[in-house]
């Protein structure tokens, strides 16, 4: 988002696990060539924020290192609170202009010093009138930049893309399913902590936001209706999704977090019609560790009315065979796609 390069490593901090997608590009499209995925330390990144970038830098270089992946440069994403994406509208100007008044227009909508701020923007050629145009404030406090910057530089690398995760998500997407032209098209990436969720509307990104929903609610719920540790309440949440038996409390818990997740995805969808002229998704695609939970997407479509598709991060992706196999591709796709999607970013499509 910030930065531009070629030739990197996409690198998917989370704040259960790190994820690490490395590709060649070429005129005959993207070819993956290695990938590795591996806990993130504890309590070293939390709403999008790093605390300990030694420990998670170190982390990242052992991730590399396991891959054998020789290069130096990387593309990772930020998401959560580190990063404010926000549709507004300015007076129609020479696009040379609008980099000069972003920032008077940014002081308007972010809560923070503007001065403290990396801003970035993309110009939508969306529907806006002859007076005005629609722009794609994207927002982050220098601090957490410097928190990135740092933990890729503890790791042994170069930071030379500073994406966002949903932007990553939609690269990963348009990249495997193309531009749906006349269609408003949902995708969710579900991870630990958040649910990355972004919408494209003509083949641009026109909304994206982060919800505070992941598979952290299960693990905490589990811990506090059945009075154990966390750990304990981790490994019968994985049980049940497993498919293995474990109490009836479990799956009690489980139902009743899938409603309480798709009920904020629902007002996720009613705030993006409510700042869009009432648009409304045609379909949505998912993704991420937390949606092969038992239920969830089930409980989303009843809940949301609007139908959810299995996002394939791998759909025009080739792989070697002899490296990876349908199963093993099929066991990381749901862990893959924003880690892909900015892998794929030294095709220079920067958001």
């Amino acid at each position: 988002m910030f930065f531009k390069s070629k030739k990197v490593i996409g690198l998917d901090i989370g704040t259960s696990s790190i994820k690490i997608a490395e590709v060649d590009v070429s005129r005959s499209g993207v070819q993956l060539l290695s990938f590795g995925i591996a806990p993130t330390p504890p309590n070293c990144t939390g709403a999008g924020e790093i605390s300990d970038t030694y420990a998670l830098g170190r982390a990242i270089q052992s991730l590399v290192s396991e891959i054998s992946s020789n290069r130096k440069n990387a593309a990772t994403a930020i998401w959560g609170t580190a990063v404010i994406v926000k549709k507004i509208t300015i007076p129609k100007m020479d696009k040379k202009l609008v980099q000069d008044q972003i920032r008077f227009e940014a002081e308007q909508y972010i809560p923070f010093d503007i001065n403290n701020m990396s801003l970035s923007h993309m110009i939508l050629n969306g529907e806006s009138s002859i007076d005005t145009m629609d722009i794609l404030l994207v927002a982050a406090q220098n601090e957490i930049v410097s928190q990135y910057s740092q933990t890729v530089e503890a790791a042994g690398l170069n930071l030379n893309i500073l994406d966002v995760s949903g932007f990553a998500l939609a690269n990963a997407f348009e990249y495997n399913y193309g531009k749906f032209r006349g269609e408003s098209i949902g995708v969710l990436n579900f991870g630990s902590t958040v649910a990355n969720f972004v919408v494209i509307h003509n083949g641009e990104v026109i909304f994206c936001r982060d919800i505070p929903v992941g598979g952290a609610n299960y693990t905490n719920e589990i811990h506090k209706v059945m009075g154990i540790s966390t750990s304990e309440a981790e490994a019968l949440k994985l049980s049940a999704v497993s498919g293995q038996e474990v109490p009836d409390d479990v799956h009690s818990v489980i139902s009743a977090t899938n409603e309480f997740i798709a009920e904020e995805i629902r007002n996720s969808f009613d705030f993006l019609s409510a700042t869009t002229n009432g648009l409304t998704l045609q379909r949505c695609y998912y993704s991420g560790g937390s949606s092969t939970t038992s239920g969830l997407m089930e409980t989303v479509t009843r809940i949301t009315g609007v139908k959810m598709q299995v996002f394939d991060p791998f759909l025009k992706v080739k792989a070697n065979p002899k490296k990876f196999s349908p199963e093993y591709l099929h066991q990381i796709g749901s862990f893959a796609a924003v880690a892909l999607g900015l892998a794929i970013r030294e095709i220079g499509d920067c958001k």
